[in-house]
């Protein structure tokens, strides 16, 4: 659902087609310009062209290199997802499952995980210890997102995106 702008390639026939509605980036009547390459990704999917992952793809970008441009790019990243959810809701019939998996995981995990944490910190407060199901559910959550991504790119190495999920 995001083509990562440093490692994205489009056509230029299929790019000129949606360049005034990319250029044009709205949410609730205010301009945007957060998440351009997830909110070209839907563009062009709801253009009806298609995303391919190509693994032996080499690109170079630069990445935060201390802790608060990070959380930064993270906040940004958060909040281009839950807008463009919105924008994507109406394709995920249509579109694989796994990426119907994946939105729906990118949107439920973090509520999820902060309804977890925040209902551990609620029964350390009371009683004095976290109860073993919240550890367990936000690994599993973890987990499964991650087993799928790795079976479907036949890749293990997905499976270290389960270290993402406590930042």
């Amino acid at each position: 659902m995001c083509c990562c702008g440093p490692c994205a390639m489009y056509r230029r026939s299929a790019l000129a087609l949606l360049l005034d509605q990319y250029e044009a980036q709205f949410f609730r009547g205010k301009p945007s310009d957060f998440g351009e390459d997830r909110h070209l990704t839907i563009l062009m999917l709801k253009a009806g062209f298609r995303t391919e992952y190509v693994p032996a793809a080499i690109a170079a970008t630069v990445v935060p290199d201390s802790l608060g441009p990070y959380l930064r790019q993270q906040l940004r990243w958060a909040r281009s997802t839950f807008r463009d959810t919105f924008l994507a809701l109406r394709l995920l019939p249509e579109l694989d499952s796994y990426l119907t998996l994946d939105v729906i995981g990118q949107n439920l995990g973090p509520l999820l995980l902060a309804l977890s944490s925040l209902a551990a910190l609620a029964q350390l407060v009371i009683g004095g210890s976290v109860p073993w199901w919240t550890v367990l559910t936000i690994a599993a959550m973890t987990m499964v997102r991650c087993s799928v991504a790795a079976f479907r790119a036949r890749d293990v190495r997905f499976l270290g995106f389960s270290l993402h999920t406590p930042i």
